[in-house]
Protein backbone atom coordinates (compact mmCIF):
# COMPACT_ATOMS: atom_id res chain seq x y z
CA UNK A 1 0.00 0.00 0.00
CA UNK A 2 1.31 3.58 -0.34
CA UNK A 3 1.13 5.93 2.05
CA UNK A 4 -1.69 7.81 1.75
CA UNK A 5 -3.95 4.80 2.22
CA UNK A 6 -1.49 3.73 5.30
CA UNK A 7 -2.12 6.99 6.68
CA UNK A 8 -5.81 6.74 6.13
CA UNK A 9 -5.98 2.90 7.17
CA UNK A 10 -3.62 3.94 10.99
CA UNK A 11 -5.75 7.47 11.55
CA UNK A 12 -2.55 9.66 10.88
CA UNK A 13 -1.29 11.98 8.64
CA UNK A 14 1.28 11.13 5.94
CA UNK A 15 3.30 13.72 7.02
CA UNK A 16 3.30 11.92 10.54
CA UNK A 17 4.31 8.39 8.90
CA UNK A 18 7.47 10.60 6.77
CA UNK A 19 8.04 11.88 10.71
CA UNK A 20 8.16 8.18 12.44
CA UNK A 21 10.42 7.33 9.55
CA UNK A 22 12.92 10.20 10.11
CA UNK A 23 13.17 9.34 13.61
CA UNK A 24 13.15 5.47 12.60
CA UNK A 25 10.06 4.28 14.20
CA UNK A 26 9.16 2.77 10.77
CA UNK A 27 10.51 2.13 7.25
CA UNK A 28 8.87 1.95 4.36
CA UNK A 29 9.02 -1.88 2.89
CA UNK A 30 9.83 -0.86 -0.65
CA UNK A 31 10.44 2.19 -2.68
CA UNK A 32 9.90 1.75 -6.52
CA UNK A 33 11.74 3.47 -8.94
CA UNK A 34 9.16 6.83 -8.81
CA UNK A 35 10.39 7.54 -5.10
CA UNK A 36 6.38 6.20 -3.91
CA UNK A 37 6.92 4.72 -0.34
CA UNK A 38 5.09 1.30 0.04
CA UNK A 39 4.16 -0.77 2.97
CA UNK A 40 2.71 -3.94 4.28
CA UNK A 41 0.40 -4.95 6.76
CA UNK A 42 4.02 -5.19 8.71
CA UNK A 43 4.40 -1.05 9.06
CA UNK A 44 0.15 -0.88 9.54
CA UNK A 45 0.46 -3.31 12.72
CA UNK A 46 3.50 -1.32 13.75
CA UNK A 47 2.32 2.11 13.01
CA UNK A 48 -0.85 1.18 14.98
CA UNK A 49 1.12 0.05 18.10
CA UNK A 50 3.13 3.53 18.25
CA UNK A 51 -0.51 5.24 18.30
CA UNK A 52 -1.45 2.84 20.91
CA UNK A 53 1.45 3.63 22.96
CA UNK A 54 1.41 7.52 22.70
CA UNK A 55 -2.27 6.91 23.80
CA UNK A 56 -0.88 5.13 26.65
CA UNK A 57 1.19 8.80 27.56
CA UNK A 58 4.37 7.29 26.38
CA UNK A 59 7.16 10.00 24.97
CA UNK A 60 8.72 9.03 21.30
CA UNK A 61 11.91 8.42 22.52
CA UNK A 62 10.29 5.69 24.99
CA UNK A 63 8.25 4.31 22.19
CA UNK A 64 11.55 4.34 20.19
CA UNK A 65 13.21 2.20 22.57
CA UNK A 66 10.31 -0.22 22.81
CA UNK A 67 8.90 -1.00 19.77
CA UNK A 68 12.02 -2.51 18.23
CA UNK A 69 11.83 -5.26 21.20
CA UNK A 70 7.79 -5.52 20.70
CA UNK A 71 8.29 -6.50 17.07
CA UNK A 72 12.18 -8.10 16.63
CA UNK A 73 12.46 -10.18 19.94
CA UNK A 74 10.71 -13.36 19.47
CA UNK A 75 9.32 -13.49 22.88
CA UNK A 76 8.48 -10.01 23.19
CA UNK A 77 9.40 -10.07 27.12
CA UNK A 78 11.55 -8.12 27.04
CA UNK A 79 10.05 -5.32 25.01
CA UNK A 80 6.87 -5.67 27.04
CA UNK A 81 9.41 -5.51 30.31
CA UNK A 82 10.43 -2.38 29.42
CA UNK A 83 6.99 -1.17 28.36
CA UNK A 84 5.89 -2.07 32.05
CA UNK A 85 8.82 -0.31 33.83
CA UNK A 86 7.74 2.79 31.75
CA UNK A 87 3.91 2.39 32.37
CA UNK A 88 4.67 2.43 36.19
CA UNK A 89 7.26 5.85 35.92
CA UNK A 90 4.34 6.93 34.13
CA UNK A 91 1.53 6.11 36.79
CA UNK A 92 3.70 7.08 39.62
CA UNK A 93 4.30 10.40 38.04
CA UNK A 94 0.47 10.61 37.61
CA UNK A 95 -0.04 9.60 41.67
CA UNK A 96 2.05 12.34 42.59
CA UNK A 97 0.11 14.64 40.17
CA UNK A 98 -3.04 13.61 42.00
CA UNK A 99 -1.43 14.19 45.37
CA UNK A 100 -0.35 18.12 44.52
CA UNK A 101 -4.16 18.47 42.76
CA UNK A 102 -5.67 17.38 45.76
CA UNK A 103 -3.63 19.27 47.94
CA UNK A 104 -4.01 22.55 46.21
CA UNK A 105 -7.82 21.40 46.10
CA UNK A 106 -8.32 21.50 50.11
CA UNK A 107 -6.19 24.45 50.09
CA UNK A 108 -8.47 26.09 47.58
CA UNK A 109 -11.75 24.68 49.09
CA UNK A 110 -10.39 26.15 53.00
CA UNK A 111 -9.55 29.61 51.31
CA UNK A 112 -13.18 29.69 49.22
CA UNK A 113 -14.42 29.09 52.80
CA UNK A 114 -12.15 31.56 54.74
CA UNK A 115 -13.55 34.50 52.13
CA UNK A 116 -16.90 33.40 52.07
CA UNK A 117 -17.00 33.74 55.92
CA UNK A 118 -15.98 36.99 55.97
CA UNK A 119 -18.63 38.30 53.13
CA UNK A 120 -20.97 36.55 55.37
CA UNK A 121 -19.91 39.03 58.51
CA UNK A 122 -19.32 42.18 56.25
CA UNK A 123 -22.87 41.21 55.29
CA UNK A 124 -24.42 40.34 58.75
CA UNK A 125 -23.05 43.65 60.08
CA UNK A 126 -24.93 46.47 57.77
Amino acid sequence: MRISELAKLAGVTPRTIRYYEDLGLLQASDRQGTGFRYYTEDELERLQKINLLKTLGLTLDEISSVIPLLFEEPRKLAGKQMLLDILKGHLQAIDQQVDSLTQLRTELQERIELIQQWIDRQASQK
